[in-house]
């Protein structure tokens, strides 16, 4: 604990000196336009890999990056996010290295992180022939990577939260990225989906 209070003493500290209202506007209601869903993993932290400060992103992250039907975590951090805080843009990033994809490529055993898995294991059956066509088996975990994040966003644009929300009109976008652990950058998937009157 000390190494992460000493941390942040030096952050606050750092922060207040370079703009000295931060924490002011920081404690005012939170309005941020975008809902983040990214994976656990520590080498991807939404706020850093975007340049954005805190108080801009709302954040659900969970191993793989998953949208799961049964998730109530997740479906109440996006009926609040799209609900209460309104955002206009959602978020669904992946990236390439995933420990969790790389898992079901190799098909990996780990207890209870494989249940939470399986949606993931089961897309990769579902791709088998395009999967086992890739020869370099980290190009084979990016591909799977980049078919997951494609799926995630289908599946939070048939949610009755996004549906009711693109019902009312309220301007609402799902967007697909992938982050590479190798130069730091994302991608735009191109998979973005809208609603019909957003």
């Amino acid at each position: 604990m000390k190494e992460l209070l000493d941390g942040n003493k030096l952050w606050a500290a750092e922060r207040k000196r370079s703009d000295p209202e931060f924490f002011t506007r920081l404690q005012g209601q939170q309005a941020p336009n975008y809902l983040w869903i990214g994976c656990s993993d520590s080498r991807v932290p939404a706020n850093v890999i975007t340049g954005l400060d805190p108080g801009a992103v709302f954040v659900h992250r969970n191993v793989a990056n998953l949208v799961n039907p049964g998730d109530l975590n997740c479906l109440s951090v996006l009926q609040f996010a799209v609900d209460v805080l309104k955002v206009k843009h959602i978020v669904v990033c992946g990236h390439h290295g995933c420990g969790g994809v790389r898992a079901v490529i190799d098909k990996q055993k780990f207890g209870l992180i494989d249940y939470w898995l399986n949606p993931l294991a089961e897309l990769a059956q579902h791709h088998a022939d395009e999967l086992k066509a890739i020869v370099d088996v980290n190009d084979r975990a990016n591909h799977l990577c980049d078919l997951s994040v494609r799926k995630q966003v289908a599946r939070l644009s048939s949610t009755p939260i996004v549906q009711s929300a693109w019902a009312r009109g309220q301007q609402l976008q799902i967007h697909g990225a992938v982050y590479s652990l190798r130069d730091g950058l994302m991608r735009d998937l191109e998979c973005t989906e809208v609603g019909s009157k957003s």
